[in-house]
């Protein structure tokens, strides 16, 4: 039998320190969590590096390791975190204020520890989340003077909490919509761009740059432009990192990234999908600014023709109507109603009619998808693969139905290669030697 080519990863030896930019109810609710397990007084539900298993060999060989003891990933003992955030609450307060977790059970007794994680100054500017107002900001001449101070900031934490790797995951708000233009095509022009405060260039992106230039990956969990623009991507592909994410899908989104491959896998033809959500946190009230909501929608919109793919079968998905709406509701809070519409036809053209209606907490199912993240990036990083780490996306697994591990050569420090493995947030797969 042919060998299968292995990578060498190195070691997840040492602190990782994980890097927010953004300190509301998702991070705090992924940081409250992952002390919580640390400590024993939770577990890790959703996670997919912590509770997820992968099948060896045949499957009458009932062999099914954890990933985490199958993959070379850090432990979670060996996370230190710290955020950046216009807002300057620290992690507890912030944690209060999002009102995701108990107080009494989850945060009262980590306290002292949630205080001890203070936001760092946010390169912030109201032109790209408006309904926001924060005062714990950067300030620079230029666009680049702001990317130089987060650079600085990445190296300041690095020395300062002993992590020997870092990751960058943005859990911030959903910025203005934006299209691919001039100032993206190249890193001189991006550059150019930064220094002379071009509207192109979001903050979002200057924390990618400041990420790739001192080599720390970046995972994206909004639907903003970030990292899909030639400049950063081919930074990251020259600079060996990986990159990727195009927001977290964790409600709404993930039914669809459920319910659209059915549809498909059964050839049943889609007429139209309405799609509406109520929710009160900051994204809620970040989202009820048209043109963040724009971003949003593009994502929502875009999930449905990517997965059930209309140029390939137009009698079935080539003319569907898709609507999304998002309204800001504050006494929801973080705990969101989807509620969805569908209409589906089959045998001979019989419209049949799908409700759902999704009462979901929006930072419960990012929480674990940040973990995920954080870990597999740092595993990619360890295993030297470089640009968009296209394993971990929601869509893809629509297209890749299921994938074979083959046998393992042992946990830590040994050779493998990354693959997907069906999950619909993210995926990671050691491979070693047939």
């Amino acid at each position: 039998m042919a060998q299968q080519s292995g990578r060498d990863i190195a070691p997840a030896t040492g602190k990782l320190g994980v890097m927010l930019v953004g300190l509301g109810a998702v991070s705090t609710t992924f940081i409250a969590g992952v002390e919580n397990v640390r400590r024993g007084t939770g577990l890790p539900i959703g996670s997919l590096s912590q509770m997820g298993t992968i099948r060896l060999g045949k499957r009458t060989e009932k062999r099914s390791p954890k990933i985490k003891e199958f993959v070379s990933l850090a432990e979670l003992q060996d996370l230190v975190f710290t955020a950046w955030d216009p807002i300057p609450d620290d992690a507890y307060a912030a944690a209060v204020k999002a009102g995701v977790l108990d107080r009494h059970e989850h945060l009262d007794p980590i306290k002292d520890f949630l205080r001890g994680i203070k936001p760092l100054p946010a390169a912030f500017d109201q032109h790209y989340v408006k309904r926001l107002h924060g005062t714990n900001v950067k300030t620079g001449k230029t666009k680049r003077d702001l990317a130089e101070q987060l650079r600085q900031d990445i190296r300041d934490f690095k020395r300062r909490s002993g992590a020997d790797r870092l990751v960058m995951i943005w859990a911030a708000s959903t910025e203005v919509f934006l299209t691919t233009g001039p100032a993206h095509q190249s890193l001189a022009a991006f550059e150019r761009s930064m220094e002379q405060n071009d509207q192109a260039i979001a903050p979002s992106m200057l924390y990618a740059y400041a990420a790739l230039m001192e080599s720390v990956p970046f995972a994206n969990g909004a639907p903003n432009l970030t990292v899909d623009i030639p400049a950063l991507q081919r930074l990251a592909e020259e600079r060996t990192l990986p990159i990727g994410g195009k927001d977290f899908k964790t409600g709404q989104t993930m039914m669809k990234t459920v319910l659209a491959p059915a549809f498909k896998a059964r050839m049943l033809g889609l007429a139209g999908w309405y799609s509406t959500n109520i929710l009160g946190n900051r994204d809620g009230e970040v989202l009820d600014d048209p043109e963040s909501f724009k971003t949003k929608e593009e994502s929502k919109l875009g999930v449905l023709e990517y997965i059930l793919q209309p140029d390939q079968y137009p009698e079935l998905y080539g003319n569907v109507f898709h609507k999304v709406r998002i309204n800001y509701y504050p006494p929801r809070g973080d705990n969101k109603e989807g509620w969805d519409n569908i209409d589906i036809f089959g045998w001979l053209g019989y419209p049949m009619q799908i409700k759902v209606d999704f009462l979901c907490r929006d930072s419960i199912l990012a929480a674990p998808i940040v973990l995920d993240l954080a870990l597999f990036f740092d595993l990619a990083q360890r295993a030297r693969l470089s640009g968009i780490q296209e394993s971990t996306s929601a869509s893809n697994t629509t297209r890749r139905r299921e994938r074979r591990a083959v046998r393992s050569h042992g946990r830590r420090g040994r050779r493998y290669h990354l693959g997907p493995v069906v999950f619909p947030a993210v995926q990671a797969l050691g491979r070693g030697r047939r």
